[in-house]
């Protein structure tokens, strides 16, 4: 039987011609984490604003994304991919990278957790000692001290994340395009996270003047993308608590008012660590699981 040019058979066949020079689709969840990364990078890229509402609603966007992160590793491409570049330069650098983020997490975590203890302490303090304002300067003078130890921590931690990240290079060697669309993928993220981290300890030791934010040194390191933007500091509970302990213990005078200033400000304080050290928890667990994913491909 012959076939017109217009059966069905000679269509498919013009069709199937046609696509083996189309380019393959993305997967779903390739198409998911750009999506994030783009609402993330965005809010990054926007300094212009940091309060603690916005480092709550990073903090969730970064789940989400290590959530789909999480997702694709464990798709059978991925893993065909990760044990084909297994013996690749940006596998172990996607390893290295996986193990900064918990160490930047942790520092994150345990800037909090130290500054909420001094804080539950000082409180504890003011609430027993109605008149002893001798054992309450003498608890506003340790919060104050605790601080400075809290802020040079984040500083130390932020100096070891550059010299690391310096060292990073994620190319891939095989230019295929499975390939490079994960590698570039796996890179963003981490510089996003990274990124983000950044800002949030920046925020944490209460600098209301965080360098001009480079979009975070980190980015700039790793994608060298030049983000200029001004930082104005918004509502900062930190930096408000560190305000609060200084005025007390300059004023001597009607310190009963100050008391009550410092207690509110600690209030707050106490509810947006709580937050924070919850949003990093979730965080570090889902780094923790993709971090062990990647290890049983590879060591597969």
């Amino acid at each position: 039987m012959e076939v017109t040019p217009f059966s069905p058979k000679s269509h498919s066949h013009h069709h199937q011609s046609r696509s083996k020079s189309l380019p393959c689709k993305p997967h779903p969840l390739i198409l998911q984490c750009n999506q994030h990364l783009g609402s993330l990078e965005a809010s990054a890229s926007d300094a212009t604003s940091s309060s603690s509402s916005l480092f709550r609603q990073k903090l969730t966007g970064l789940q989400t994304l290590h959530d789909s992160i999480e997702k694709l590793v464990l798709l059978p491409h991925t893993q065909e991919v990760l044990v084909q570049e297994r013996q690749e330069k940006w596998v172990d650098e996607l390893l290295d990278g996986s193990l900064r983020l918990l160490d930047v997490c942790t520092a994150a975590k345990d800037a909090l957790l130290h500054t909420k203890e001094c804080a539950r302490e000082l409180q504890s303090i003011m609430r027993r000692k109605r008149g002893g304002e001798m054992e309450v300067a003498a608890e506003v003078r340790k919060f104050l001290a605790s601080r400075k130890v809290v802020k040079k921590a984040i500083v130390k931690a932020l100096e070891n994340l550059q010299t690391t990240v310096k060292k990073a290079k994620f190319s891939p060697s095989n230019k295929d395009h499975r390939t490079t669309t994960l590698a570039n993928l796996f890179k963003d993220v981490e510089v996003i996270t990274l990124s983000i981290l950044e800002s949030l300890m920046n925020f944490i030791s209460g600098s209301a003047q965080p360098k001009p934010s480079k979009w975070s040194l980190v980015s700039k390191l790793m994608n060298n993308k030049k983000v200029t933007s001004t930082q104005e500091s918004d509502q900062n509970e930190f930096s408000n608590v560190d305000a609060a302990l200084q005025s007390f213990v300059f004023h001597v005078t009607r310190k009963s008012d100050h008391i009550n200033n410092l207690q509110n400000h600690l209030k707050d304080l106490e509810s947006v660590i709580q937050d924070f050290v919850e949003g990093l928890e979730t965080l570090f667990k889902r780094c923790i699981k993709i971090r062990v994913s990647l290890l049983n491909i590879l060591n597969h």
